[in-house]
């Protein structure tokens, strides 16, 4: 089916959509005793209007102030909660660049799980150690992402372990939606949301959420030159098969591939996708961490990044965006200089 010549909305895009508003609702009751700042803050900063122009005013959606600094601890505890006694009990298996593997450790500590994440090789030590820390079982195997998640299905087939697929799970997407459930009560007057997109989780789960709730609200993905295929498939109206290496910093969106779950969402649900070099995403760091005095990961940057893009077409808007997450990489500090 190629991608439609717009957004489409109503009954043509929940026939696309993994999850519905309810099952958000419903994951947003379960997440919310375990965790201490829900709802995010969201936020204006006048030096973000500056910057970006064009009559636009920003809102920043906190994300990196929940417990695990990144949105997919949302993700995580609505995946686990979702799990009957029994599956718990197998223990949990996933597979991440950090931020979704952070989100069952998580998970796993507050509701007694045992919980083996999958990374690939030279992930970022930070988000590594943190994992550890939290009592979960690290297992570093292949070159990217994606390769992690093989490991991750030949771990839960031999150990009888549940697996949390970082996007293609139905609880993890609703977990996601919870954040634009928030948002929309917090910000009613928003005109569109730019969402960077590595999986699609965050996209989906908003549109989902949107599709019920406010269905003439824009959603614009944003993604990266180093890792183009979500973006790439988009623009072709088809998934394709990868075929360069990522090579992106940003490894929140460091993905090779589309998702069963997330793709005919995104293929039908977003206003535009938008993909940036890394050192516009480097920008859009530096420039979020000066206004919010908060240090932001790659693909908070890429957030900015792409408002920053898309500004001239979004002229006189109220847009929201994600700080997705502030788990900076230690060699990624330097970006901020």
């Amino acid at each position: 089916m190629p991608r439609p010549a717009s957004a489409l909305r109503g009954d043509a895009l929940a026939a696309s959509l993994p999850v519905t508003l309810d099952d958000v609702r419903a994951a947003h009751e379960r997440i919310r005793p375990l965790l201490d700042v829900v709802p995010t803050p969201a936020r204006r900063y006048p030096t973000l209007d500056r910057l970006v122009g064009h009559d636009v005013r920003v809102v920043v959606k906190h994300e990196h102030m929940l417990p695990t600094g990144a949105f997919k601890v949302r993700n995580g505890l609505s995946a686990v909660t979702a799990l009957a006694a029994g599956d718990r009990a197998r223990g949990i298996v996933g597979a991440s660049t950090g931020n979704h593997g952070l989100g069952l450790a998580y998970a796993g500590a507050r509701l007694g799980c045992r919980v083996t994440i999958c990374v690939p090789r030279g992930n970022n030590p930070a988000k590594n150690q943190a994992i550890l820390d939290l009592g979960a079982t690290l297992h570093e195997e292949g070159a990217h992402y994606d390769e992690a998640i093989l490991a991750a299905q030949r771990l839960a087939a031999t150990t009888g372990a549940a697996l949390v697929h970082g996007v293609n799970d139905r609880a993890v997407i609703a977990g996601a939606g919870t954040l634009t459930l928030e948002l929309l009560e917090q910000v009613p007057e928003l005109d569109a949301l730019v969402i960077a997109v590595g999986g699609g989780s965050q996209a989906v789960g908003a549109l989902a959420v949107l599709n019920a709730r406010r269905p003439s609200l824009a959603v614009y993905g944003v993604g990266s030159t180093g890792a183009p295929t979500q973006h790439d498939a988009w623009h072709a109206g088809e998934r394709l098969t990868p075929t360069q290496p990522v090579t992106t910093f940003a490894e929140g969106i460091a993905t090779r591939a589309t998702y069963d779950l997330t793709w005919p969402a995104l293929r039908d649900g977003l206003a535009d996708f938008v993909a940036l070099p890394d050192d516009a995403i480097a920008e859009g760091m530096r420039h979020l961490a000066t206004a919010t005095r908060h240090l932001p990961e790659g693909a908070a940057g890429a957030g900015l990044a792409g408002v920053l893009a898309l500004a001239p077409q979004l002229a006189g808007a109220t847009i929201g965006m994600v700080f997705c997450g502030g788990n900076l990489a230690p060699a990624d500090v330097r970006r901020l200089a």
